[in-house]
């Protein structure tokens, strides 16, 4: 046990100790003034001389050890043994709701040589005294807990009514509405930033975590913890996995399961699951960290030598600076041979202007798609009845399962069915999205129509003017595969996708109009 600190017997001297529940008290409200002007007038009214003032903004319930104001008090007494302090507070809560931090608390103040005061209970060093002073700090324990039940009470009954009751998720903040009291709203424009970011990921435009961090740190508007305009790795995966984005509520640690929330959803569920299926897949090599706007062509040309990507660099001359694409594969032939950038980028530039169809083929393309729509559309109607015979298959499995469970005596059981609902749960909202969807709304076919074709007919415009991320997204659209370059031939024959084609074939096929007599031979 420690020895307890010799100190004279007057106390003259005072500090006083301040505390709020929260940061938003301190900042919104005046408790710790107000808590500070009483007591200063208390210790005037005993002639006590005040030195400092210690504040906490935490709440009472933790270990006094971890509240910075009270361990700065500490501190402050153990500096200076040859004074004698009185530490006053406003109220025996403020000291410590927790019985036995109060008790604790006590005792390493007696240890310094400080009493204590407070402005609405008296201390006293009698059996009868102390006896009280235990009660009423287990008391305001008691308080604490039953409020502490209380607000959890009411957050399980908000997130079981399908409402978010933590700390909004970014891209969202809570707004208050007339139906529904407080609840997430979109906060823009960092939600359509999340969005991007999200739906990218699912569709694979961002191939790795790391892309979609490096995304959101190019975004000027997206919030940013680390120095440098960083994000931290953990909070790009955490996004990845919030459900709240595609419009759900679920907390497994306080028993609520998975259900339809009120708030306006970023993505789909569909797009959700797809994130998760990717999450828990196969890792995949992130894009590289080092491309730039002077090398579009990195990762996308191949060393026709090995088939690896070539890299880039810029290479100082004797005046200026020149830029190159070469092979960094050892053993391969090309190993470290140099091609300039206007060969690589050029040759593709040429690629992409010759797939640019004439305008005379845009009636019949046109026509091609409201055909391929119209069979599309009827597809559609025949795969929603079948979403709709899973839907009906998969509620009655649920219903199966939950009869199940009331009848099962056996926990282990009982676990299983309920992981087994779930997912049949999981899988119930995903057949009810895509048979709410599937069928496109009208107008959407001239929307579709009108982007497919500026497309198509502006691969290279589009390219030209576009962003590194344009750019990129023209190549994976226009070509099924990256292409090979060759040091002494050049470009190899490209792969290119179906839509080009099929505008290529009808480009270049020979054609005549009918005869009268139509197409049989004729007969003498």
């Amino acid at each position: 046990m420690k020895e307890p600190i010799q100190k004279p017997a007057s106390a003259t001297h005072a500090v006083i100790y301040c505390r709020v529940s929260s940061t938003k008290q301190k900042i919104e409200g005046r408790g710790l003034e107000s808590q500070e002007h009483r007591c200063r007038k208390y210790a005037v009214d005993r002639g006590y001389e005040v030195e400092a003032v210690f504040p906490d903004d935490i709440t009472g319930g933790v270990d006094f050890m971890k509240r910075p104001g009270m361990v700065a008090l500490l501190s402050y007494l153990e500096a200076q043994p040859a004074k004698s302090y009185v530490v006053i507070f406003d109220d025996l809560k403020r000291f410590a709701r927790k019985t036995a931090f109060h008790l604790k608390l006590r005792e390493e103040l007696a240890r310094r040589g400080a009493r204590v005061e407070c402005l609405n209970f008296k201390f006293e060093d009698t059996p009868e005294g102390q006896f009280i002073e235990t009660v009423m700090a287990a008391q305001g324990e008691l308080e604490r807990e039953q409020n502490a039940r209380q607000t959890r009470q009411k957050m399980q009954a908000r997130l079981e009514k399908g409402y978010s009751v933590f700390a909004a998720p970014i891209g969202y903040v809570y707004g208050k509405d007339k139906l529904h009291g407080k609840i997430l709203t979109r906060d823009e424009p960092i939600a359509s930033i999340v969005q991007e970011a999200l739906e990218g990921f699912a569709m694979g435009r961002f191939q790795s975590q790391a892309e979609v961090k490096r995304f959101l740190e190019s975004q000027p508007a997206f919030p940013k913890d680390l120095s440098g305009g960083l994000i931290r790795q953990w909070k790009v995966s955490k996004m990845l996995r919030r459900v709240t984005y595609a419009g759900y509520i679920e907390a497994p640690d306080w028993g609520v399961s998975l259900r339809k929330g009120h708030h306006e959803p970023l993505i789909s569920f569909e797009t959700y699951t797809r994130i998760q299926e990717r999450l828990n897949g196969s890792t995949r090599a992130p894009a590289r960290k080092d491309l730039n706007e002077d090398f579009p062509m990195r990762g996308f040309v191949l060393c026709n030598d090995c088939g690896e990507p070539l890299t880039a660099c810029w290479s100082k001359g004797k005046t200026k600076r020149y830029p190159y694409y070469l092979c960094d594969t050892r053993g391969c032939e090309s190993y470290r041979k140099s091609v300039r950038r206007a060969d690589i980028d050029e040759g593709f530039e040429a690629f992409l202007q010759a797939l640019q169809p004439t305008k005379q083929l845009f009636g019949l393309v046109r026509d091609m798609f409201i055909a391929a729509w119209d069979m599309r559309l009827a597809q559609a109607k025949k795969q929603k009845s079948e979403l709709e015979k899973q839907l009906r298959d998969t509620s009655k499995q649920v219903d199966a399962f939950l009869d199940r469970i009331v009848n099962a005596d056996n926990p282990a059981l009982i676990e299983a069915y309920e992981q087994r609902l779930d997912k049949l749960g999981r899988e119930r909202i995903l057949l009810e999205e895509k048979a709410g969807k599937i069928i496109p709304p009208k107008g959407r076919l001239e929307e579709f129509i009108e982007l497919s074709l500026e497309f198509l007919s502006n691969p290279w415009d589009i390219y030209k003017n576009g962003s590194l991320a344009i750019k990129k997204t023209v190549q994976r659209l226009a070509f099924e595969e990256p292409v090979r370059y060759c040091r002494k031939q050049g470009y190899r024959t490209p792969k290119i996708t179906l839509p080009f084609k099929v505008l290529d074939d009808l480009n270049h096929q020979k054609c005549d109009m009918v005869p009268p007599h139509g197409l049989e031979p004729r007969t003498y």
